[in-house]
């Protein structure tokens, strides 16, 4: 008797969610000023054209900004707010001095995923879309950055208007807690203090210290603790050791309101339908997360590919998913190419299948690796297939010299990870015809791992005479001969 498997049912966003259809509606209204601006880049600033940049940096230059605006009679101020819009959207990609349209423009009437995508893309970088205020560190607007992801999914849990002063105890809280959890709380009572708030275990010192890497994230990787409970008042901090948080809350809930993901004003913010939508999203990828079967999602970029070794390729992908699900993209993306960067040939190719899954974000990462020998091969394949190519095809792009040194890359993963029939069987896939031009051209990619493949190779083929051309190979590339 046949048995069906059980699937877990496609989870509903909440009721009162409009459609997808709808939500995709309102994102490209509140992006329709930033697909202008991106659109009159595509026809201006194309090959030929003017330079979109002065200085090779993402910021409009000022002649091509008051070109823009009488092209599309807005102030120049506009026209450079739509164009950061549209670069943190992936409507625009900069790459030195020209500008070129995104992916996601070139989808933008057809593709209502593509829309959302975008304009998640843009929420997630809400702390870039508004300008910080000037006068607190960078560590403490980097601590409201973190903080903030348990404000939105309390807001989304609470599903209407909540007074700012709850959100502030909400953040105080968390920001309490971060600090904790770098035992930046002074576990000692002072006896010189005893009986204040300074003297109790829980009150903490005066923050001095912390990293503002935090404030590069996008900001909205929430944590799998989802506060499911009226906040409660936040443990005292003496006014004179933290900055204050209500600037710094107002800062946030203006950014957020800026690029829409909710309303702010009267002393109370909501969440927009698109907000909630895309915090509902973050949730239901933390649930996936936590019920990541190889328990990798704690794990930095090269312990998670290591431990997806070994699993099937539908296996190693959930936990791809679940991974990605728990921090931001932005730094879950430049760790994964770190760890491609790596030595081990293995986590080379499983950082980019984890890359596949990331899918339109990361291909400005990507393209970056363009230059780095190592990678090439690599980022050529994944952007071919990003751009539409047929995986079985994406070779094409490679030239003979990139395919052969991949090749090799390849034959050193398995020659370090897999068994000797699947060295063998590689060579099958080998673009040379024979034996002997492989061989010729793998010699001449220069591959650092060249002679340890060889041995190896050599070893694993039942063909003695085979074995003894390869080892013969092996014997002059280490010899220079």
């Amino acid at each position: 008797m046949n048995q069906r498997r059980s699937r877990r049912p496609a989870p509903r966003p909440p009721e009162g969610t409009p459609a997808p259809a709808e939500l995709a509606r309102m994102a490209r209204s509140g992006l329709a000023a930033a697909a202008r601006v991106a659109r009159w880049a595509d026809a201006a600033l194309g090959p030929g054209g003017d330079s979109a940049t002065a200085d090779g940096k993402a910021t409009l230059s000022d002649a091509t900004a008051e070109r823009a605006a009488r092209d599309l009679d807005l102030t120049p101020e506009q026209v450079r707010a739509d164009w950061d819009t549209a670069r943190l959207a992936g409507l625009i990609e900069v790459h030195g001095d020209t500008a070129r349209p995104g992916w996601r423009l070139r989808a933008w009437n057809r593709d209502d995923s593509a829309v959302l995508r975008g304009w998640v893309a843009l929420c997630d970088a809400w702390s870039l879309a508004y300008p910080e205020p000037e006068e607190y560190e960078a560590a403490a607007v980097a601590e409201v950055v973190t903080a903030m992801p348990q404000v939105l999914s309390f807001l989304q849990l609470s599903a209407g208007p909540v007074p700012v002063p709850q959100l502030l105890d909400l953040l105080q809280q968390r920001v309490t807690e971060l600090r904790t959890e770098r035992c930046e709380v002074d576990y000692v009572p002072q006896p010189e203090a005893a009986g204040s708030d300074a003297a109790r275990p829980d009150a903490p010192r005066a923050h001095t210290s912390g990293s503002a890497g935090a404030r590069s994230g996008t900001g909205t990787g929430l944590r799998p603790r989802v506060p499911l409970q009226r906040p409660r008042p936040a443990p005292a901090v003496p006014a004179e050791a933290d900055a204050p948080l209500e600037p710094l809350l107002d800062w946030a809930l203006r950014a957020l309101a800026s690029v829409g993901a909710l309303t702010y004003g009267d002393g109370q913010a909501t969440l927009t339908p698109l907000g909630s939508w895309a915090v509902w999203v973050k949730l239901e990828q933390i649930c996936v997360a936590a019920q990541s079967p190889a328990g990798n999602i704690e794990q930095g970029a090269e312990d998670m590919l290591r431990g997806c070794a070994q699993l099937r390729p539908n296996a190693a992908r959930a936990e791809y998913r679940a991974w990605l699900a728990a921090r931001p993209v932005g730094s879950a993306v430049t760790e994964l190419i770190e760890a491609a960067r790596g030595e081990d040939a293995l986590l080379r190719g499983l950082a980019f299948e984890a890359l596949r899954v990331v899918g339109a974000p990361a291909e400005p990462e990507v393209r970056t690796v363009l230059d780095e020998p190592t990678l090439r091969p690599y980022a050529l394949l994944w952007l071919a297939e990003h751009d539409g190519a047929d995986p079985e095809d994406a070779h094409e792009v490679l030239t003979r010299e990139e395919a052969t040194w991949l090749w090799v890359d390849t034959a050193a993963a398995v020659a370090d990870h897999g068994e000797a029939p699947l060295l063998v069987r590689h060579l099958e896939s080998a673009v040379q015809p024979t034996v002997p031009a492989l061989l010729t051209e793998v010699r001449a990619v220069g591959h650092p791992r060249t002679v340890q493949v060889l041995v190896a190779l050599a070893a694993a083929h039942p063909d003695p005479a085979l074995a003894k051309a390869v080892r013969r190979a092996a014997f002059q590339v280490h010899t220079g001969g």
